[in-house]
């Protein structure tokens, strides 16, 4: 008995230092489409971000097949993925808007201003390689209740290989295309009032 632990421990100790390492992954925030700062008429806060619970993990996922996710061990984001989302849409709106027109997360708001609200119904990369965003975002009024906006947004952008990283960059660059969006929504709201 004592003739095959002392190998079978060798097994399975070399069979534990060969596994890969996990990868962490952030999403970043990207340049503009245009050179051009829509105007606003007050401040705006992205001040939530709802995502399915199939994402709501630090694992990452996506579809294998139609009605089939795979969740990654082994690649997992740095973070809480709606967090996230919300901090990289907040620092791309500040890109597109006026200075001082974008009111950070955690920061205390000032009186009069609009508030952003994204919805997220699917938010991954699909089987032919495309990350795929559908959802809407609303504004509202600081105290109001009744939204003066609600776009429902549909994008992809193709990922440029099957790594999670590309898949990462496909979402950050999404999520560009959202805050372009969401930039000039508002600047037409502005142009309304």
């Amino acid at each position: 008995m004592r003739r095959w632990l002392i190998p079978g421990l060798i097994v399975l100790l070399a069979g534990c230092g060969s596994s890969p390492p996990t990868q962490f992954y952030t999403l970043d925030p990207v340049a503009p489409q245009t050179a051009a700062r829509a105007a606003v008429s007050m401040p705006v806060q992205v001040v939530a971000v709802h995502i399915p619970a199939d994402l709501d993990r630090q694992e990452m996922v996506r579809e294998r097949a139609p009605h089939q996710l795979e969740v990654s061990d082994k690649n997992r984001w740095g973070g809480a993925l709606d967090t996230m989302i919300q901090r990289v849409l907040t620092q791309d709106l500040a890109r597109r808007l006026p200075p001082d027109d974008v009111v950070l997360p955690e920061e205390p708001a000032p009186p009069h201003h609009a508030a952003i609200v994204v919805d997220i119904l699917q938010f991954d990369r699909d089987s032919s390689g495309n990350v795929i965003f559908d959802g809407s975002w609303s504004l509202t009024d600081a105290g109001g209740d009744k939204p003066l906006l609600n776009r429902h947004v549909r994008l992809n952008a193709p990922s440029s290989s099957q790594s999670y990283g590309d898949q990462a960059a496909a979402m950050s660059r999404v999520l560009g295309e959202l805050a372009d969006g969401i930039a000039g929504g508002l600047g037409a709201a502005h142009a309304v009032r």
